[in-house]
Formats: C-alpha cells, structure tokens, sequence
C-alpha cells in the first residue's frame, strides 16, 4: 500500500463513522461511497464491507450524487429506509388520532398504514415509545387539561376531550390531571405537594412529590428561586415542607446526580402535552452514558421535521436527571441547550460517561 492510501485508511479508521459502517448500525444518518465501485450506501446496508481507503462519508444522498455515485441497488439509500417509511406512517397516525374525537380503532389506523394490525401495533411503539392507545389517552389528557385551563365547564370539556361517557372520565380523573378535574380548574387547590431543597456538588435540588410521585426535580444557583418556580408550577396547591422521611427522598435523588450508575426508580407524575410525553419517553429510553440529537428524538417519535418542537419540549422538562434531556447534544456533539446551565449537563454527561 502507498503512503497516500496508508493515510486514506488511517484518516477513514479514525472517523467514527467507520465504527457504526462496520457495525451496519441501522440508526447511523449518514452515507458512505466506494471508490473502486462508484455506488454509495446506508451504513447498514449488507454488501461486502470495502476497503476503508477507498471509502468516502457523505451526509445526504444528494451529497454523495453530486459526488458523482450512484445509489446501490442492493440497499436503496435514494428512497426512504425503511426506519423513515414507518415513522410517516406513525406521524400520519398520530395526526389521524389528534384529529378524531373518538379514538380511532388500531385495526383502523393499521389498514390505513397499509399493515397488519400486530405489525402496526410493534412499529408505533417502537417510533412513539408509547402504543396507539397510551398515545390516544395521552392526547385526550392534555386536551382536558387546556380546556379546564381556557375556563370551559368539566362537561364541554369531557366531551369535547373525546370521552363517550363522564363516568369513563371520572374514573381516569386522578391519572390524567393528578387531581379532581375542579381541583385542576382551580389552579390545584386542594392538592398537597412536599417539597425539599438540597445541596449537591451541582448547587441547590429540589425535590417535590404529589401524592402520585415526584412531580419536580429542580437545578439552580438559589434554593428560593426554586422554590418560587414551584409555585408558580402549582400556584394553587399547598405546598408543605418535607419531614425527615420526605428529606431521605431528597439524598436518594442527590445521590443520584453525583454517582449515576446506582440508578434512579421512582414513581413520577408526568405532566404534559402529549407531543412533550412522546419526547420525554423517548429521553427516558436513552441509555446512561449515551448521547442523542434532537434530529435523532424527532425522527424516533415519528416527527422527523420537529427538531425545534422537540427542543421546546426538552426544555419544559421539568425533571431534571429523572428525565434525562442533558443527553441531547447538538448533532456535532457540542454540549448547548440545557435549561439549568451548560455547565451542569456537561458534569452529568461526565459522570455517566465514567460510570459506564
């Protein structure tokens, strides 16, 4: 081998999209050209891999057009994958259920997708985190929650939310708003919520648990700006101080932030929009240790063109490492974005990173 093709390997084996061609890594957004052959490909396409000299990286297909190669007959990489395929047939579901007063039926969705029921079922899930059905009720609940919010009567709003009968409502009532639906209507009056604020090498936690689990995980410089914070969240509830049992909750969660590996189970009340569910499922699925895009969430949540949206969504998290929105970085890698400072995501990233 010559000089020039020894530093052509040298520079390809180094690049880390080697690694993910090697790996046929189905998730890899890229595309990869062959010399010798004129074609280019999907990294998880099965030809025989080439030799690394005489592979080029590409970006878009179109890219690698313009290069000069053609697409392989074998993988197709011109025409959507089919990762792509499934998620606009998601995205079209999605829009179908949001659209529907009443929950469309999955066999429904399915023949409109042009699959199985079963099949369709395993693909929605796999792009939502969430089935048809979680992802119908979901939708359901944040349409209650803004009609309470915009002052319509608990009745216009259950029908209006798509419930057949009240009783199906009230009987959800406590799942969906986290309280009685008058309650919710009043700002959470009536509702408790303990809270506590720690130290942690990060600066101040607070921790705030309602009766269906913790409901916040806050990061900051001041303990009392974070208190207000979660005032305004539940300007209505009760807000009590945490007794020493509540306080052990609090070192759990710290200890959390400063040693990832031991894990952190606890119930959660998640509340949100049931876009910002989908995007805050997704988080939760990415593993400690990792990194992901905002390109990368939309396209799993079946929403390729809603990175913004998802960045939106990412910052109204409002459970810090619970939900863990620091391990989106932007798709060059660098560390931006995250709500409770740079700084602190790139500890976290850090510490997961040294753990793994």
């Amino acid at each position: 081998m010559n000089a020039t093709a020894e530093s052509a390997r040298l520079a390809t084996e180094r690049d880390p999209r080697w690694a993910s061609l090697v790996a046929r890594d189905p998730e890899a957004r890229f595309y990869y050209s062959v010399e010798t052959t004129g074609v280019y490909c999907r990294p998880s396409c099965g030809a025989r891999l080439a030799r690394p000299e005489n592979v080029r990286f590409h970006l878009t297909a179109s890219d690698a057009e313009q290069a000069g190669f053609r697409p392989c007959k074998r993988c197709r990489p011109g025409q959507p994958s089919p990762a792509e395929q499934h998620a606009a047939k998601v995205a079209d579901a999605c829009r179908r259920i949001e659209e529907s007063g009443e929950a469309p039926a999955l066999e429904a969705l399915a023949s409109e997708a042009g699959l199985s029921a079963f099949h369709f079922h395993r693909v929605f899930k796999a792009v939502t985190g969430l089935t048809p059905r979680q992802y119908a009720k979901a939708h359901r609940a944040a349409r209650v929650r803004e009609g309470l919010a915009d002052g319509r009567t608990i009745t216009e709003t259950i029908y209006e939310a798509g419930y057949g009968s009240s009783g199906h409502f009230y009987r959800e009532a406590g799942e969906v708003l986290g309280m009685t639906a008058s309650s919710y209507r009043k700002g959470g009056a009536n509702t408790e919520i303990r809270f506590a604020v720690g130290e942690c090498s990060l600066g101040s936690i607070l921790v705030a648990e309602s009766e269906r689990g913790v409901c916040a995980i806050l990061l900051g410089d001041d303990p009392d700006a974070l208190a207000r914070d979660l005032q305004d969240r539940f300007s209505s509830a009760t807000l009590i101080g945490g007794d020493r049992e509540f306080e052990a909750l609090v070192a759990k969660v710290v200890g959390f932030v400063e040693a990832p590996q031991l894990g952190l189970d606890l119930p959660l009340d998640v509340r949100g929009t049931a876009f910002q569910e989908r995007v805050w499922q997704a988080l939760r699925e990415v593993p400690p240790g990792s990194t992901t895009s905002y390109a990368a969430i939309a396209e799993r949540i079946g929403a390729p063109s809603s990175a913004r949206a998802v960045g939106q969504a990412i910052g109204a998290n409002p459970l810090a490492v619970a939900i863990p929105c620091h391990r989106v970085v932007r798709s060059d890698g660098a560390t931006s974005g995250y709500r409770w400072g740079v700084e602190r995501k790139r500890a976290l990233l850090e510490r997961e990173a040294a753990g793994k």
